[in-house]
């Protein structure tokens, strides 16, 4: 049988791509993630060497200097980064999501200022829906933008920004007020510009700091705290007020296909470090893969992976048809962020002692892999959007 998480039916640039992304995995990132990650350290010289392959513009279009690729190569790619650390995929998802809405909403006048500078990585972005006290709810947004004259004010925070610190480019969803009797339709997107770094970045602008977490390190986590903050109307995304709900949704559908692909890539690594531990360490006269307990974990591991990967390529490739995969995508978010945690512990449980230890790797996946169950959405969300389009399906005439 050949290896897992093979995908049928790449073109041979896709191939290339990936090959090309594997070797930069096992040279450039899997050599180095454990002492950045434990050091909580940003991996700018891993940031610089996907710049020079252009993962940056990837998805974005030739005419904008991008490589132009499909949904599904960017998350065959993010599937392969994950692999090695997870944090290195958040520094471009993030990036990618925004590069997505401003190709797929932004004014004619937008997508020429930030698609080829995007594509660069000289314009790195962001974006933002949460808040301190809002969950899931995202209809109940409590920041505020107020017109006055040509610009608007913001007032209010923002929470758990992906690159929030080394972003210069923030889409921020925010309340304006349309009258509109449902409260996401008073919802609008803002493209904020800004300096990198932390503190007050700008006149009404705070970037407290990273946020201390227990996986995801190296990426930094942050909040983005408004006081009276200006920015011109011309930075509404699409120039459509009261259209950023659909405009962010439409943005977490593709991220959740990513963090399926992400959960994929660490999936696909636990397995692989168990079953080289299982091969290499005995008892009882034996190596531990040919007892029946730990050779049994190993198959359903694998299953898990496989299982997990074709559904996120089937949701990517729904979405690159432009058939509506919100279904498919809350599915593959779902098994594969859950069979991420299972196959990440069971893989800590074959490592015995070891896994607890800091020189092994499996303990870095351990503390990664519960963020899949909340990022873009928890399995509850999932589930919700699941339910909802199967009674739409399956509705009694």
């Amino acid at each position: 049988m050949a290896k897992l998480a093979q995908t049928a039916g790449l073109t041979e640039i896709q191939q290339e791509i990936l090959a090309t992304v594997r070797t930069f995995v096992d040279k450039e990132i899997l050599p180095h993630a454990n002492a950045l990650e434990h050091d909580d350290v940003y991996p700018q010289d891993i940031v610089d060497g996907m710049k020079e392959m252009g993962l940056f513009g990837l998805t974005i279009p030739e005419e904008y200097g991008g490589l132009g690729e499909s949904l599904l190569t960017y998350a065959l790619v993010v599937e392969q980064i994950a692999r090695g650390w997870m944090s290195v995929s958040g520094v471009i998802n993030t990036h990618f999501i925004v590069a997505y809405m401003i190709n797929k909403h932004g004014t004619p006048e937008q997508k020429q200022r930030y698609l080829p500078r995007m594509a660069t990585g000289e314009v790195r972005g962001s974006f933002s829906m949460s808040e301190p006290d809002l969950g899931s709810d995202v209809a109940a947004i409590k920041t505020k933008a107020v017109q006055d004259g040509d610009e608007y004010v913001i007032d209010g925070a923002k929470m758990w920004l992906t690159n929030g610190g080394t972003s210069n480019l923030t889409a921020v969803l925010v309340r304006t007020d349309e009258g509109a009797p449902k409260p996401h339709q008073n919802l609008t997107t803002f493209l904020v510009e800004k300096p990198t770094g932390y503190g007050e970045v700008a006149p009404g602008l705070v970037v407290p700091g990273k946020i201390d977490k227990m996986g995801y390190k190296g990426v930094d986590t942050t909040e983005l705290v408004f006081s009276g903050f200006r920015v011109p109307g011309e930075q509404i995304l699409g120039g459509k007020r009261g259209a950023g709900f659909a405009q962010m949704m439409d943005g977490v559908e593709v991220g959740r296909v990513n963090v399926a692909a992400r959960g994929c890539g660490i999936a696909l690594r636990a397995f692989e470090l168990a079953i080289e531990y299982a091969q290499q360490r005995t008892t009882f006269g034996k190596p531990i893969a040919e007892h029946q307990a730990i050779a049994f974990k190993l198959a359903e591991m694998a299953t898990k992976v496989e299982a997990a990967h074709l559904m996120m390529v089937n949701a990517a490739r729904l979405k690159d048809a432009g058939t509506r995969n919100d279904v498919e995508a809350g599915m593959a978010k779902l098994m594969a962020s859950e069979f991420a945690a299972e196959v990440t512990q069971e893989a800590f449980r074959i490592h015995g002692g070891y896994g607890y230890s800091k020189e092994y790797e499996i303990e870095r996946l351990m503390r990664e892999a519960p963020f899949l169950l909340i990022g873009e959405g928890t399995s509850e969300i999932q589930k919700t959007i699941i339910s909802r389009g199967l009674l739409k399906e399956y509705k009694l005439r």
